[in-house]
């Protein structure tokens, strides 16, 4: 798999609370140049991005994020703010102490209503990984599926542990076929990245993967 291919599949990442503006410009020019799949960015940076740049790339932001435990009326709000500011996908995280409180039917009827929220765009459901059971990443396997959400994401990358192959074997076995499968979080080398697609990812969540692969003198453009 060469550097091209996996560029398609990066969501080319910036989320740290003390990114700026040249840093978020300088990704958004690296995103055009090397084709990523997007650019995900905190929601205050989304319009900015927008106007400087308009079609050029796809703007995706996240929602609820790192914690996800702001009320449903609060993701709506976010996601509605920034699609009138021209983001297109969106990446939530659900209520963990949901998860705990084993309140599964509430966790599917959230992600339903921000799918609605979101129409025709893209939502991505972060489950944060690192702090469930086996058993509660099937739950949320269902959950994912039922409400009809686009992607199931491991982790935000500020949690404890981010993407292992083995949550996305089992996130595989249980997620429905509309389901795509989103990897993010400590993901550091080419062979990570190749690893995640050909177990079955179409996207991969980093902000060093141009980084890695020039680094390795892949991209021959």
């Amino acid at each position: 798999m060469d550097s091209a291919q996996i560029l398609k599949h990066v969501d080319h990442t910036l989320l740290g609370s003390s990114a700026s503006w040249d840093e978020i410009k300088k990704l958004c020019l690296e995103a055009i140049k090397w084709k990523t799949a997007s650019v995900c960015i905190p929601p205050s940076y989304v319009k900015k991005v927008f106007e400087e740049f308009g079609n050029q790339l796809v703007i995706c932001t996240v929602i609820g994020f790192p914690l996800g435990y702001s009320s449903l009326s609060a993701k709506t709000e976010e996601i509605k703010k920034a699609i009138s500011e021209g983001c297109s996908e969106f990446d939530m995280v659900i209520n963990i102490g949901d998860v705990k409180n084993r309140n599964f039917d509430k966790i599917t009827d959230e992600i339903a209503k921000l799918k609605d929220a979101v129409g025709d765009k893209i939502l991505k459901v972060i489950i944060e990984t690192c702090y469930l059971t086996e058993n509660e990443k099937i739950q949320l396997c269902n959950c994912v599926t039922e409400a009809g959400a686009d992607y199931i994401k491991t982790s935000t990358g500020f949690g404890t542990a981010g993407a292992t192959l083995e949550d996305i074997l089992l996130f595989k076995k249980h997620i429905g076929p509309d389901v795509k499968m989103k990897a993010a979080g400590g993901i550091r080398t080419k062979q990570d990245m190749v690893a995640f697609l050909e177990a079955g990812c179409e996207r991969l969540g980093t902000s060093s993967a141009i980084k890695i692969l020039q680094g390795e003198d892949a991209l021959n453009y």
